[in-house]
This record gives C-alpha cells, structure tokens and sequence, in this order.
C-alpha cells in the first residue's frame, strides 16, 4: 500500500511512485485513520467520485493477478451519481491546490519526472495500455445465485441481462449478447476460454444472495487478454434499491474500460425505463422465462410482463416485452395460432414505442410481423432497418431481416446480414442454424451442410439443426443420410422419438425399393395418418411437397392455390419465392400467380 502525503489518497499499485492526482512522490503505508477513505487508481482507471464500496473482494471468479487492485470507498445509503471526467468537486478541489505555492512547485517539479519518464518508457504504472490499449469488448456472465433459493434464478440472471442490454448501448463496445453467456451458467469459469470461444477481450463474472430484502452483489471484471482483474466490488443493497444498483454497475463499468462518453451514449447506460422497482422485477421474470423458449415457459413471460405493467402503464420495455413473447410464440405452439398471436404482438410493440421511441426491439418485432403474417414486405424492411439503425448491435434485427432478405430471394444480402448477427453472437444456437438455413436457400447445400456441423460442435442435441438438415440432405438426394438425421432428432412428424420409430425404417425400404418418389409417397401416406390421429387437417405445404417430390405438380399447385386462399397467416407462404422443393413449378404461370397474390416483389 502507498499513500499520497498531500492529498492522502491511497495507492495498492505498488509500480506507481508519484500521485496522479498532484504529482507527490508517494510514500509507504496507508493514509491515517482520521482521513476519509478515498477512491484508488487501479491498473486500468480512476473510480469517479460517489461510487460506493464495502472492500469487500467478490469471489466467484479466478485467475486472480498479484496487482490486482480494489476500490475502497465510504459506504452510502443513497444512491451515488456516477461522474464522467472531472467533478465540480474535484475541479474545486484543483483550483485549490493551484493556490498553493507548495504543492505548484512540487507539482512542477513531479511533472517534470513524470516527463522524463513517459519519455523513456512510454507509460507511468500503466503497463495494461503498452500490452493492449482500451478494451473494446465485453462478455457479462450470469451472476451466480449464492442464495440457495431456485426462486431468485430470475434474478440473478436478469440482472446480467439488463447489464447487457444497457451497455449495448454504447456504439464502441461490443456486448456478447444473452443467448450466448447463458450456455456459460453453472459452469467452470475460465475467463480467458470464455474471451476466446466469444472474441472478447473482457469478462464480468459475479455472485448474488439474495436474504429477503437484502441482496449482496459482488462483481469482478477481469482483463482476459492478459489475465488480470481490471476492477471488483461488492454491493450491499435493499431489493427497493435494484433498479439504480444495476444502473450504478453499468456506469462503473463503462469507467472501468476507459469509455469515453458523450451525453447521449452516457444517458442509455444509466437510463430509468420504470420507477416501479417491483414492476422491473416482474419484467427481469419475464425476460427469464421468455428465454427458455417452450410453450409453457412464453406464456408464464406474457403474465410476468402483463403484471409489470399492471404496476406500471408507462414501462415500454415490458410492453416489448409482450411484443416479443407474442411474435415468437407460434414457432412454439403444437397448434399455432398466428390469428391470435401476431396481432397482440403488433399492438404491443406499437404500444412500446408510443412509450419510448428509441428502442429497437419493437421495431423488430413489428418487422416479423408484417413480413410473416401481414405479408406487408416493404413496411416490414423499412421495420428490420429501423431496428438496426437504432441499435446495430441487436443479433435478433439482423436475424430477422436476414430471414426476410432471403424470402424476397436476395440470398447473397441475406448471407451477409446473417454473418453479421453471427459477428454478434458468435455462439448462439439459432443464430447459426439460421446461417445454415440461409446457404438452403441460396442452393448452397454443401455450406449448409457444414454449418450444421458447426452447430453441433456448440450443442450436439440442438433438435433443430437436425430438422433443418433433413432438408438439405433431401435437395442433395441423399435420402437415405435424411433418415438418419431424422433419428436423431427427438419429435418426428408429431411423435415421440425416445424409441425407435417403425416408420423411418418403413421410408428406407421403400425408398432402396422404388427410389425417391416411392419415399415421397410413403412420407404423404405417414402426413396424412398423423392428421386423422390428431384430428387435424394435414399441413397444405407438407402435402404439396410430397406432391412435388413424386412428380404430381398439378395436385401440387392445387394444393398450394388453397393454402394461400386461406389468406394471411400460413407462415410457409412467406418462403414460396425462395424455398428450393418448389423449383419444379417455378415456371407455371399459376405458381408465378400465387407469388403476386402474396406480394413479393418481381
């Protein structure tokens, strides 16, 4: 420990020799009792002024350095104001050291080694700025929940998820977003594997215990480029208190990694989207159980968020909330009901921006909406760009307009969009099965099938890579590889796939027996079984595919003629222009028909 004799700050670096903030040369040993406890300079940056520390060091990460470095503040009940550049107290605090004659000419004097020394070396005790300069991408883990109680899940995993949201909205940082930190839960820590694996240079890993009111939050930053802490602390607040506390770690953080700030970026850090304290923590249930993606868990979200709102009418994000649970919702739906579900999803993204206009994930939503159930193609582009204008850094925005932009059938843009949502979130699950899916329908079946393979090498299991590869083996002809994808996926055609399932190898014989219309008509045999079972009307554009692959376009066209007269809804139309099993009809004047009548583009 060292100490500054003139303004008694404390140092823990022990490389530094002269005070930073007025150049004395630094001594031994910690300041007196009788000073107030004052910020420290670590390795990496100055702690504004009000930013509260017990000293406590967090736990719950690893690879501790030798220099690492804790900020010591006074405790403080209220909430502190982060401040960016100098304070009108530290400003106050200068004028007043450059009154005295003293401290100038020992100033004067200390800059002048100062001098020499950057002249010589090119730092002062900064060695982390010769190894790798600013950091300039962040990976916020889920927090640990130290609370042993399965109900504050929600909690600790939400806030790392509003940490993430919020410093997304800085232009400069890249933010792994939430889908791919959350494969990292319960996990070893290794934060220079989990840098590596998300092209990241920083990690923020964390514990939480929540006691009734009371809820302790440590926090560790660490440099993974170089195996260092940058910056830790614990928090001791009140549940009433969780909203500024989340606010509060974004800001310090954005210190931390020596962000420079202008208004507008520092406000979306530290912005408020509710007072309602409680309505946020309905809104952070929300957000967890919308991200399990089933059924059950999208419609338990869609109560979370519809009780936040309850408490608070003005809360935007839980009205995007609503927007989003709806728009994803017939994805996961055994029976979907687009009817039902688009037009909320609509009114409630639209509600959203009624409230803020500045968030991006309505836009998309909206987006979705108009291209896959209103068939509105030109106000669902105008949708997706807006999105992406607002927060270029939403994976979900490219995604989408990905998906769109290879349904109008501008495939090499829709590669291009996709790669860089996957620039994004490099080890989301649907973001790079949706790569794959993107090269299908650009007729680029090797590369889909290798993207595929790079799926399972995240999640061997991922169901619907498997799905989505049956496809792309078919439209190589290898029928018979399509069968053994579709043993590894659990559900097939509505039934359960934990046991052997007669019917996959009732399609092999058929298919090494009559090649592969025999295969198409055993498939159509199969869709239509499963129908009567259900008591459902068979999918038209399963059986029109059947129909194609045995060779019946006229039954075909037919088919497709009464799906699209249904109207808006069928999903499956939206794929008409630029799925390949419909190549055979392309040339029919009535498959050209349908196209218009849906509204793509010429």
């Amino acid at each position: 420990m060292k100490r500054c004799p003139e303004c008694r700050r404390d140092y823990t670096d022990e490389t530094l020799n002269f005070c930073l903030d007025d150049g004395a040369t630094l001594l031994d040993g910690p300041a007196s009792g009788d000073e107030p406890a004052t910020a420290i300079l670590n390795e990496f940056g100055i702690t504004p002024p009000g930013v509260p520390s017990l000293g406590v060091p967090p736990s719950g990460g690893s690879n501790e350095s030798p220099t690492r470095a804790q900020i010591h503040t006074t405790a403080s009940a209220a909430e502190p104001q982060t401040h960016f550049g100098d304070s009108p107290e530290r400003q106050s605090l200068s004028a007043h050291r450059a009154a005295e004659p003293k401290n100038s000419r020992r100033s004067l004097a200390a800059m002048g080694i100062i001098v020499a020394l950057l002249a010589a070396s090119g730092f002062l005790g900064y060695r982390y700025f010769s190894n790798s300069g600013r950091i300039n991408s962040i990976a916020v883990l889920p927090l640990q929940n130290s609370s042993g109680n399965a109900d504050s899940e929600y909690l600790s995993d939400g806030l790392a998820e509003s940490l993430i949201y919020r410093l997304s909205q800085l232009p400069d940082l890249k933010v792994s977003p939430a889908s791919s930190v959350m494969r990292y839960k319960g996990k070893e820590f290794d934060a220079q594997k989990i840098a590596k694996e998300l092209g990241v240079q920083a990690v923020m890993s964390g514990r939480m215990v929540q006691r009734g009111d009371n809820l302790s939050i440590s926090v560790e930053l660490i440099d993974a480029i170089n195996n260092k802490t940058i910056w830790g602390e614990q928090f001791e607040r009140k549940m009433s208190d969780l909203m500024s506390t989340q606010r509060e770690i974004a800001a310090v953080i954005t210190e931390k990694l020596q962000l420079k700030l202008t208004g507008s970026e520092s406000t979306g850090v530290t912005k408020k989207y509710t007072d309602n304290n409680e309505a946020y923590q309905l809104y952070l249930k929300g957000r967890y159980f919308w991200n399990k993606r089933t059924e059950p868990d999208i419609n338990r979200s869609i109560e979370f968020f519809n009780e936040a709102i309850k408490l608070d009418p003005k809360f935007g994000l839980a009205y995007s909330g609503l927007a989003d649970a709806y728009q994803v919702l017939p994805s996961y739906q055994d029976h979907p009901k687009p009817d039902d579900t688009y037009p909320r999803a609509r009114a409630m993204a639209e509600k959203a921006l009624e409230i803020d206009p500045t968030l991006a994930e309505p836009r998309a939503a909206i987006g979705v909406v108009c291209h896959e159930y209103e068939w509105n193609f030109p106000e669902a582009e105008r949708e997706f760009k807006r999105a992406i204008e607002l927060n270029p850094k939403y994976p979900s925005a490219h995604q989408w307009y990905a998906e769109f932009l290879a349904n109008m059938g501008r495939h090499d843009e829709s590669i291009a969009e996709m790669k860089q949502a996957l620039e994004l979130d490099p080890m989301s699950l649907i973001i790079n099965v949706t790569l794959a899916g993107m090269y299908y329908s650009a007729r680029r079946y090797d590369e889909a099938l290798a993207q595929y393979q790079k799926v399972f090498e995240i999640d061997p299991g991922f169901e619907k890579a498997h799905r989505q590869m049956i496809y792309a083996y078919r439209a190589k002809g290898m029928y018979e590889e399509a069968i053994d994808e579709a043993r590894k996926q659990r559900f097939y055609g509505g039934e359960d796939m934990t046991q052997v399932d007669p019917r996959l190898d009732a399609l092999r014989a058929v298919y090494r027996s009559g090649g592969p219309k025999a295969f198409w008509r055993k498939v159509l045999e199969f869709e239509r079984e499963g129908a009567r079972k259900s008591n459902e009307e068979p999918a038209p554009f399963t059986i029109a595919m059947c129909e194609v692959g045995f060779g019946d376009n006229d039954a075909a066209i037919a088919t497709l003629q009464k799906a699209v007269a249904k109207g808006k809804g069928e999903i499956a139309a939206v794929q008409m222009k630029s799925e390949p099993a419909w190549d055979p009809l392309r040339t029919d004047p009535r498959f050209q028909d349908l196209l218009k009548k849906i509204g793509f583009p010429e």
